[in-house]
């Protein structure tokens, strides 16, 4: 029997990680948790249960939770939502697409979700609560830190460094040993070719600071 999986999110990229649960088929998704107006709601064929106060109440009928609320400007709901959890002592499972490939020597952080058609490669390295949305190709050796988003079609070619809290936009390339700070948001289609010391925003190619 399928262990039961309460969704926190119900927006758009909770319909994308609920295609990835569904495609595992190791989890039985029990409902998802939103804002009180969207209670008896559904998304995706699954019934809104309740609100993030429920929690508590959930937990001690549901062994498994997983945060499905996107991340592009800031991680930070995402960041206490997991600090929380931990805090009740939940498991959050790791969710990995079957059309992902995952090296056996990578590390896959607690509570993130490898999308469709992601490449982790050899000793990569990804910490918790991280989306490595569709698509994307995390090279060997390349580290992720926590809470991050990697958004389609990125590319992080080898030994590349990311910090924590960052989001790389789609399409995105960083060339070999590139590090980016913590909190870090660079913006889709750019291209990283030298190393950067600041957290900012940062757009194009040739790449550029703009906060």
């Amino acid at each position: 029997m399928k262990e039961s999986l309460v969704l926190i999110g119900g927006g758009g990229h909770c319909k994308s990680c609920i295609d990835v649960i569904e495609s595992e088929d190791r989890f039985q998704i029990a409902g998802i948790l939103d804002l009180p107006e969207h209670q008896g709601q559904k998304v995706s064929g699954y019934p809104v249960i309740g609100v993030d106060a429920d929690i508590p109440k959930l937990a001690l009928t549901h062994k498994f939770f997983f945060i499905t609320m996107g991340h592009i400007q800031s991680p930070g709901f995402r960041i206490k939502m997991f600090s929380y959890l931990k805090e009740l002592g939940i498991q959050i499972p790791v969710i990995i697409s079957p059309t992902a490939h995952v090296s056996p020597k990578a590390i896959i952080g607690e509570g993130t979700i490898v999308m469709h058609q992601v490449l982790v490669n050899t000793e990569a390295r990804i910490g918790v609560n991280c989306i490595l949305n569709s698509g994307a190709l995390i090279e060997h050796e390349s580290l992720v830190g926590d809470h991050c988003h990697i958004s389609t079609k990125t590319v992080l070619n080898g030994q590349c460094q990311v910090g924590s809290g960052c989001f790389v936009g789609s399409g995105t390339i960083l060339a070999n040993n590139i590090s980016i700070p913590d909190d870090t948001l660079i913006s889709a289609g750019s291209a990283i070719l030298r190393s950067l010391t600041k957290p900012g925003t940062y757009i194009g190619n040739p790449l550029r600071k703009i906060r």
